[in-house]
């Protein structure tokens, strides 16, 4: 059964987490890499979980992993063979999952809150080409040849034990259609699916999002469908619009509102008028029932989501 769902039943909103990369620089981690978090998976792994175990203390129900720009090409090209690679890309999924049941196990009332699931991060191709085409989707590759470099990370993850697939910050829907294909593959598994978006009605190659959402509509896998790492400002108009096509779960989570310069790879430190926390609720009231953070949100931000949800 979608996980998603099965928390949904019980619970009116799945409280994602928030950014690792943020967390993991205001504990003193150099993520100036082609790899970005998955460099830590390789050198400082507890690092990673202490993170993991900040979210679920501040009231995350999900971990995403630390697999975003994992991939064994990337592996690669660092000097690691394809099995040591398939390793480490366990490896984010097994500290996740490790965290996780640590922190439950500590949790006195288990029926104020879900057990959390872990989420196997799947980053856009873009990510893997860290030249910020993921906010882009121009992509110069046919959907087989995305097919099959989903592939093999998809599979890895899967066998690693991750309670659902979290395909994020995708640009085009070529590349929600490729992933989709991979998972044919694997019958029982769910994905959700998250584009990044250029304004409240298309994603980042320009596609509408509601086409997007009326693609997946159909797709029994997909666990729910919405957007993320985009600016604030465009999350109600894109949440209608997803729910104008499809009757599943609507998630999102955004960026603290601060503006990224893929070229220099740097933030600009301008917070946006109204903190993250204050907008979503209204996400909730709008129709999302999965919230969380990414880029620059804190656990802060992930607390202040628990504190209206709970």
């Amino acid at each position: 059964m979608n996980p998603i769902e099965q928390i949904l039943k019980d619970f009116p909103v799945l409280i994602l987490d928030g950014a690792m990369a943020t967390e993991l620089e205001n504990y003193g981690c150099d993520l100036n890499d082609r790899l970005w978090s998955a460099k830590i998976v390789m050198e400082n792994p507890e690092m990673i979980k202490r993170v993991h175990l900040d979210y679920f203390e501040a009231g995350a129900d999900c971990a995403i992993t630390a697999s975003y720009q994992a991939t064994i090409q990337g592996f690669q090209e660092r000097g690691l063979t394809e099995e040591e690679a398939a390793g480490l890309i366990r490896k984010s999924v097994g500290i996740a999952v490790e965290a996780r049941d640590e922190f439950w196990a500590g949790v006195a009332d288990k029926s104020a809150r879900p057990k959390p699931l872990v989420a196997a991060s799947v980053g856009p191709y873009g990510a893997f080409l860290s030249d910020g085409s993921e906010y882009r989707g121009n992509y110069s590759l046919t959907e087989e040849e995305l097919v099959a470099f989903h592939k093999d990370r998809i599979q890895v993850l899967v066998e690693a034990g991750a309670d659902i697939l979290a395909c994020e910050t995708l640009p085009c829907l070529a590349e929600a259609k490729a992933i989709v294909k991979v998972l044919k593959d694997f019958p029982e598994v769910y994905a959700w699916f998250s584009f990044s978006a250029k304004d409240g009605l298309h994603i980042s190659d320009g596609e509408k999002i509601s086409a997007c959402a009326e693609w997946l509509d159909g797709e029994a896998q997909a666990a729910a469908i919405g957007i993320n790492c985009s600016a604030p400002a465009f999350i109600e108009s894109l949440i209608e619009e997803v729910k104008s096509r499809s009757a599943k779960p609507v998630i999102v989570y955004p960026n603290s509102g601060e503006e990224y310069d893929a070229k220099s790879k740097t933030w600009n430190e301008e917070p946006s008028a109204n903190p993250f926390s204050a907008h979503t609720k209204g996400w909730h009231e709008a129709g999302a029932q999965v919230i969380g953070g990414c880029c620059r949100t804190t656990p802060e931000d992930i607390a202040a989501i628990a504190a209206w949800a709970r």
